[in-house]
């Protein structure tokens, strides 16, 4: 049986993640407090972000605003917002 956490992304009970996913405080943060569907959505956000913005997360100042982004998007109710990104019509 899936390991259960009360998702704060999602404000509800769902499965929690496999593993700490992130070494430190955030990623125990976030093991203990956000589900495996908040955690995908957050992924998805992720890989748009660090291509429209340009990202190289060997760069210090980089790394630190995409975990800006996360902190905010994952326990902050958050909308991550992507410069230049235009959502497909449908």
């Amino acid at each position: 049986m899936a390991r259960q956490v009360f998702c704060q992304r999602l404000k509800k009970d769902a499965d929690g993640l496999d593993f700490q996913l992130i070494p430190g405080e955030l990623g125990k943060r976030i093991f203990d407090n956000i589900s495996k569907e908040a955690w995908a959505e957050w992924q998805k956000k992720q890989t748009m972000f660090i291509n429209e913005n340009k990202l190289n997360l060997m760069d210090n100042e980089h790394r630190a605003r995409l975990e800006k982004e996360l902190v905010n998007y994952l326990f902050e109710d958050g909308k991550v917002e992507i410069e230049g990104y235009v959502p497909p019509s449908k």
